[in-house]
Parts: C-alpha cells; sequence; structure tokens
C-alpha cells in the first residue's frame, strides 16, 4: 500500500527520534502483501540513499542505519525485492555501508545480511556480486580476514559460499591469489581456530558461524582440484576428462587439513544427536582430503599429550596399541566389565561412550591460551563418534529397519540417516585403505581377537551386531554400503579375511554386489583373519561363530529338528534377501513347499 512509502518520506531530519524508529518498525512488521512491487521497489531505493546521503539534512541518523537496514532486509525477502537489491548500483552500495558502519557492528552486518538475501534468492545476483563493477567476493574475503565476532563471520561465509556455488572462475582467483598478504587457505584456517575456542567457550552464534564457514571450505576443496592443474590420486583414475571428488588434490589446499582435524577433534559433544552441525560439515569436508604422501604425517600422527581419563576410562587408545583395554568405551565386547560406582545406576552404552567424547571437551577446554595445536587421534575419535552414533540410533539389538529408528532420526534431524552417518563411515574406510595400522586397530575394536562367538553376531548389541543387521537395510542403502565398505577395508580388502572374521552368511549380499560370486576360500594365502578362536573352537565359516556338535537326528525330538529347520530357513532366507541367492535355488523353502 502507498501509505507506508508516503509515511517514510514524510520523514525529515527534523522528524523526532520515535516517529522514525515507529515508521521503519511498520514498515519491518508488515505482512508481504502489504506491498505492490512499485512500493517495494521505491522504498528500498529511497532509504538505501538516504543511508549513502552524509551531512545534516539526511533523513537518516547514523544511530538509525541499523535499523534502517532491518527494514531493506525485510523487504528484500521477497524475490521481487532482492531483484532491486541484486543491480550492481545497489549492491556497491550495501558494500559501501557495510564499510562505512563498520565502528558500528550491527549496521554493518545487517548490510551484509541484505546482500547475503539478495544472493540466495536471484542466482544470477551471485555472478554479477563477484563480477568487476562490484567486486564482492574480493571485498568480502578481505572483511572475512579482519573479522572477529562469530555474527560477521557467520554473514561474510555465507555470501562468499554463495559466490563459490556460482562462479568457478571465482574458486581460481581467491585460492591462487593473496588477500593482504594472505591466501584464502591461511585465512579459513584462523577463522576456523578462533571459532573452536568460540564455541568451547559457549559463545553465542559460533556453531552457525563455524558451519558457514565450513560450508565454503567444502566448496574449495570439491571444486578447485577439478578446476586447477591437480594431481590424480588414484592410479586407476579413468582419463576422460571428468575429476571426480577425491581423485585429484591440489598441494594449495594442504593448509586446510591441519585445521579441520582440529576442529574435528575438540567440538564438544551434543546431546541427544552426537553428530550435528558443525561436526557434519567438518567430516564432509575431510573426506574430500586425500591421503598424499606430504599430509600423511598429519592425518596419522599420533597425539602429544595422553590426557588423563577419568569416569569409564583410562588411557586412549594410540596408533601403536591397537588393543583396546578392557575399560575403554564403549567396548565391542558385550560381556565386557564396566567400571560404575554400586550406589550409582549402571551406565548405559550410550553415556559411556559419550564420556569418551566429554574427556576430549576437558582436554581442550578453553584457557587464557587455548592450546589448538596438541595432535588429536583422529580414528580413535571418528570411531568413538560412530560407536556413540550406532549406539544412539540403533539402541540394543533392534532392527535396523525398525519404524522407531525414523522416527527418532525424523525428531532430532531434518536429515536421513544416511545423510547422517554415511561420510563418518566413509572417513574411517578412507583410513583403513590408507594404513595398515588403521585397519588393525578398527579390526580389533570391532572383531577383537577375545570375540564372544557363541551366539550369532548379527543378533549382538554392540557395534557388531548392529553393522551386520545394516548390510541387511532397506530403508539405510547409502549407509548399508558405507558399512559394507568400512568392514571390506578394515579386512585388507580380502573377501576371504572379512568372510573368515565375521561369516560369509553376514556378508553374502555385500560381496556379491562386488563381485564375489560364491564362498571365498577360506584358506587363501592372502587372508590374515583364523577360522580358529584363540582357544582352538572352530569357527563356522558361514556364520562366524564357534561350531557346535551336530546332534545326530535319532537323538533329536521333533521341537528339536523344527528348530534346526527354522534356523535354515532363515539363514537361506537372509541369502535370498541379500540377493546371494536366487529363489528358484532355496533349497529350504522348497523342501517345505513339498512338505506342506
Amino acid at each position: 500500500m502507498p501509505e507506508y512509502l508516503q509515511q517514510y518520506t514524510n520523514l525529515s531530519s527534523s522528524s523526532p527520534k520515535s516517529d522514525i524508529a515507529d515508521t521503519l518498525d511498520a514498515i519491518i512488521k508488515a505482512p508481504p502483501f502489504s506491498f505492490t512491487q512499485s512500493t517495494r521497489n521505491d522504498l528500498i531505493h529511497t532509504i538505501l540513499q538516504d543511508l549513502s546521503i552524509p551531512g545534516m539534512k539526511a533523513r537518516l541518523a547514523l544511530k538509525d542505519a541499523a535499523h534502517a537496514l532491518l527494514a531493506v532486509k525485510t523487504l528484500g525477502k521477497e524475490p521481487s525485492g532482492s531483484d532491486i537489491l541484486s543491480s550492481p548500483a545497489n549492491l556497491c552500495t550495501l558494500l559501501s555501508l557495510a564499510a562505512t558502519f563498520k565502528d558500528d557492528p550491527e549496521a554493518s552486518i545487517e548490510a551484509l545480511r541484505c546482500i547475503a538475501n539478495a544472493l540466495l534468492l536471484i542466482e544470477r545476483a551471485r555472478t554479477t556480486f563477484i563480477e568487476k563493477a562490484v567486486s564482492g567476493g574480493h571485498i568480502c574475503l578481505g572483511m572475512l580476514e579482519k573479522a572477529n565476532g562469530p555474527d560477521q563471520i557467520l554473514v561474510l561465509s555465507r555470501i562468499l559460499f554463495l559466490c563459490t556455488a556460482s562462479g568457478t572462475s571465482y574458486i581460481e582467483s581467491i585460492v591462487e591469489e593473496k588477500h593482504h598478504g594472505r591466501t584464502v587457505v591461511e585465512i579459513i584456517a584462523a577463522k576456523l581456530d578462533s571459532l573452536t575456542v568460540a564455541i568451547q567457550s559457549g559463545t553465542k552464534m559460533a556453531r552457525e558461524a563455524m558451519s558457514d564457514l565450513l560450508k565454503l571450505t567444502f566448496n574449495l576443496l570439491l571444486y578447485y582440484p577439478k578446476l586447477s592443474e591437480s594431481d590424480p590420486q588414484n592410479s586407476d583414475t579413468p582419463n576422460d576428462g571428468e575429476k571426480v571428488m577425491g581423485d585429484f588434490w591440489s598441494p594449495k589446499l594442504d593448509g586446510l587439513l591441519p585445521p579441520l582435524l582440529r576442529v574435528f577433534s575438540s567440538l564438544p559433544p551434543t546431546f541427544p544427536s552426537p553428530i550435528t552441525s558443525p561436526l557434519t560439515h567438518v567430516i564432509h569436508s575431510l573426506i574430500t582430503i586425500p591421503i598424499t604422501p606430504a599430509l600423511r604425517s598429519v592425518w596419522f600422527a599420533v597425539p602429544a599429550t595422553q590426557p588423563s581419563r577419568t569416569s569409564f576410562v583410562t588411557t586412549p587408545r594410540t596408533s601403536s596399541t591397537p588393543q583396546r583395554t578392557e575399560s575403554s568405551i564403549p567396548s565391542s565386547r558385550s560381556d565386557s566389565p564396566t567400571r560404575y560406582s554400586p550406589t550409582s545406576p549402571k551406565p548405559s552404552t550410550l553415556d559411556r561412550a559419550l564420556s569418551v567424547l566429554a574427556v576430549g571437551r576437558k582436554s581442550l577446554s578453553p584457557s587464557p591460551s587455548p592450546n589448538l595445536s596438541v595432535t588429536a587421534d583422529i580414528l580413535q575419535r571418528a570411531f568413538d563418534l560412530l560407536e556413540v552414533s550406532f549406539s544412539h540410533y540403533f539402541p540394543g539389538d533392534i532392527d535396523v529397519d525398525d519404524v522407531s529408528v525414523r522416527a527418532r532420526c525424523k525428531e532430532e534431524s531434518m536429515d536421513s540417516l544416511d545423510e547422517i552417518l554415511s561420510p563418518l563411515v566413509v572417513l574411517i574406510s578412507r583410513l583403513c585403505q590408507a594404513d595398515e595400522t588403521c585397519r588393525v586397530r578398527v579390526r580389533q575394536w570391532i572383531v577383537s581377537d577375545d570375540l564372544d562367538r557363541s551366539s550369532a553376531l548379527e543378533a549382538r548389541s554392540d557395534l557388531l551386531g548392529r553393522c551386520l543387521r545394516l548390510l541387511g537395510s532397506v530403508y539405510n542403502c547409502r549407509l548399508k554400503d558405507s558399512v559394507g565398505e568400512m568392514l571390506f577395508a578394515m579386512s585388507d580388502s580380502n573377501a576371504s579375511t572379512l568372510s573368515a572374521l565375521v561369516g560369509y552368511g553376514n556378508v553374502a549380499g555385500f560381496l556379491y554386489h562386488k563381485g564375489v560370486m560364491s564362498a571365498p576360500p577360506q584358506h587363501s594365502g592372502s587372508s590374515t583373519a583364523s577360522l580358529t578362536t584363540p582357544s582352538g573352537a572352530a569357527i563356522d565359516p558361514i556364520t562366524g561363530t564357534i561350531v557346535q556338535p551336530n546332534p545326530s537326528l535319532s537323538d533329536m525330538t521333533d521341537e528339536e529338528k523344527e528348530r534346526e529347520m527354522g534356523k535354515l530357513f532363515v539363514l537361506f532366507d537372509r541369502l535370498e534377501k541379500l540377493g546371494a541367492l536366487a529363489p528358484e535355488n532355496n533349497i529350504i523353502r522348497k523342501a517345505m513347499e513339498r512338505g506342506a
């Protein structure tokens, strides 16, 4: 309606402060349909013009700037308003206002938010913003270098993220050029470290700022190696011009790995969901970085200090000690003893796993001089997160496709379990593929030498049981594949070793899709797994459990025969569902049908 524009234009430099505030509030609080397109455009143009006019005759005083820019941002929430803001002239004006009001952080940030909204709603504005006429990308990167508060880092990171989402040439330029003597990698690294300390201190908006900065980081890691003269990281990479994430790498991005690992190891745990933003964004960034010879010492560094653990934990695992102590939490053995006070309730697996993560928080808690240079055991951190996450989403021995699992995930996040957990599993898999010590450690943590094999492995209420149940999941397809690859990687990428560790029946479907059509030979010279337990008991190569002496049919009752037939039916039915056995070849089903 025209009255909003009329009410605003009736203001003057002599208008009472209350009248100016009331007019701006009316614009801010008005429903979107209250403005015609021409009224909205005229208001945006007039307010921006008034903010740019210096001197005593200006309709708005400096103290009104933040309030007025909030009104502009509100008008720009509609695409028609952002379309006006996305013109080169208005983008330049907003950048100028952000710099002019540097002593008024609230006004400066509001000007930047107007830009961010315009870039979000109007895709072509992203190209306009980074073109030479505006040079917004380079200006914002310079502002990011000087930014200190999380609010300012957040909005600048969001603007730069949107710029990198559309402008590939811009990505090349910001990575290859220096900005006030520093590269974009150095700028981002410094901000990641500062935000890590802010998050540990509980600073407001620090997590949100970290999330947006990591989105920008991910875009650089994802696109720059594809755009630049980068080195192939995989000898099997096809030479067809198509570059896939992780297949190519540029050493110019090496400097991003140390701060990302510091963030990954230092972020405090969250509740109830163990993996939330910004941790999810850190993991996504890490899986884009290959384990090059130059970076191996960073990826696989041994912790410089061993912080003492209280509560339910002793010393943490190190790369030189693959066997976990009995008090390491959470354990892969369902019968492992756990220390707890007789006067307090016995802690759950989730409680114990959270205590592991909490120790990391204490050891890196903010201090007057926070130490972020202490090397972390990345595999230990990743594995602890995996255990606590699986315990959270798949409590006990629950069916991984149970409706309650999906309901819990939906209550806590807008993402699916595939999106939340798969990247973490991929990270562990890549560490195992690149390093033998990692493979040994993960193998011992999941399938320890002294594993209790007296009952079905897939029915266990620990990480091993959950992984095996996920291999037959219907609703978590990407997570199912990721878990299979992790188990395969920890088994030296050897089908015989994997089958010997967990039983061919549990991994038949996964191996079938990898081209292993039948049970691999169990005495392969390349296999590192034994078909006997440390006590000498034979292990069933199909189930992975201890071989039980088979009673003769004459000694079995009818009920016992029915139970044995039921077990066979379940086993063959699982093989059929996993795709390892065609329905017409299921002899148990045929026998039961003939008997009926």
